[in-house]
């Protein structure tokens, strides 16, 4: 049996137009897990919900070469980076991340993330108000790149925090968003060849088994260094990823606004201060979708996946997921008490084992750096919230409260 087809004759403006809703609300109006469209006058199979992750995240099935615009891949990664390998060479490359960045590698990040989000803190005591999501990029790119063995000094924090915070706003769009985030990506990949060459020739002296230190001397499986380029994208795929946390910041603070219950909760106490970053990742729109190109034939709900086909996989419908969220629609921390979440369940940042597939190794870190700031946020800072619009436009990619979330009388708790 053929699956349903979108009729429209090219999809490509509707996804521009409806954003994260894209497939999710077409999945139910087909009722499939999957379906066929045209994006850009190329056919598209579409897939949401767990079991579609699960097949689009097993091991070696399909490559993320060619599943996506190359004017996205620019900006989130780049040509050369771990997200463009297959096979033994992606999984080499996975594991150098992993090395920087997995369980039990993340020592001192809270504490430097606290470090810079308490002067962040006391200088927006002297502004008459602070939009939060913009102002949350200096403290987070101060504190990766000091953890990661790049002490930023001066108002080289803004600059780079600036630059990474346009080539997140970037991915998702066409015209002047995107080609600002390209030139912010072509002057931090500047710096960043240069930072690598003086590491190895010993100019510039980072602390042995730091992302710096790591991504510099890592070799491929020939025993090379990596390019100079190719090192340089590996190590911003370090520090940009972190600085993108901006977004979920704005979130958390949305989530706490609108859940008062909540922040008292977690002012008094740390103990359900995982449930509830968990479902601010699951909750709000992070990453909408991404693309990969089958590697390996196979057949799926009837639809056979020949190689080269063109898939996208909903990462923020497959969050929402009815079959396996009760009310997937409403903001419960507490449904992630004492539940193991599944590989393939909740995938803001990819599914899958982190060292055999596409997921993202960086999500420890983030989930550590959120529930920092939310220990800000909640016991470290005070400040008012005026009326404003707090709504979320699923049609802008990436996703953000309209309004970034503006803060009104921010003190330092006594």
């Amino acid at each position: 049996m053929p699956i349903p087809r979108d009729p429209s004759p090219d999809s490509t403006l509707a996804l521009l137009r409806e954003g994260y809703a894209f497939i999710p609300e077409r999945c139910r109006r087909l009722g499939s897990d999957l379906f066929e469209t045209r994006l850009m006058f190329t056919k598209a199979v579409c897939m949401s919900g767990p079991e579609a992750a699960a097949q689009f995240y097993r091991r070696d099935r399909f490559t993320r070469r060619g599943g996506m615009p190359i004017t996205t891949l620019t900006l989130i990664q780049d040509v050369g980076s771990v997200i463009t390998l297959d096979g033994d060479d992606h999984r080499r490359r996975k594991a150098m991340f992993l090395a920087i960045m997995g369980p039990g590698r993340l020592e001192g990040i809270a504490e430097r993330t606290a470090e810079h989000w308490r002067a962040g803190v006391r200088a927006w005591e002297r502004r008459d108000e602070v939009a939060l999501f913009h102002a949350a990029h200096e403290p987070l790119c101060g504190a990766i790149c000091e953890w990661a063995g790049l002490p930023l000094q001066g108002d080289e924090v803004a600059q780079r925090a600036r630059e990474f915070e346009a080539m997140v706003e970037g991915t998702g769009s066409v015209g002047p968003r995107n080609w600002r985030g390209h030139a912010m990506r072509f002057r931090t990949e500047r710096w960043m060849r240069g930072v690598i060459r003086r590491i190895r020739s010993g100019e510039l002296a980072v602390p042995e088994g730091s992302a710096a230190h790591v991504v510099a001397h890592h070799r491929d499986r020939d025993g090379e260094l990596l390019p100079v380029p190719v090192a340089a994208v590996e190590l911003i795929n370090v520090l940009r990823p972190t600085v993108a946390n901006a977004r979920f910041v704005a979130y958390a603070a949305h989530a706490l606004h609108l859940n008062p219950a909540w922040r008292e909760r977690l002012r008094a106490s740390d103990e359900d201060l995982e449930l509830f970053v968990q479902e601010v990742r699951r909750f709000y729109p992070f990453i909408p979708l991404i693309g990969g190109r089958v590697i390996e034939p196979f057949s799926w709900r009837g639809h056979e996946f020949g190689k080269d086909d063109w898939v996208l996989i909903d990462l923020y419908g497959t969050n929402r997921d009815g079959r396996t969220w009760e009310e997937p629609d409403a903001f419960r921390p507490d449904r992630f008490r004492g539940r193991a979440i599944g590989s393939y369940d909740m995938i803001p940042q990819g599914g899958g084992d982190h060292a055999d597939t596409h997921r993202c190794p960086g999500e420890w870190l983030l989930i550590e750096q959120l529930k920092t700031v939310v220990r800000g946020l909640t016991r470290e800072m005070t400040y008012d919230v005026p009326d404003q619009d707090l709504g979320i436009d699923l049609g802008r990619m990436p996703a953000l409260p309209n309004s970034r979330f503006v803060m009104r009388n921010v003190r330092a708790a006594a």
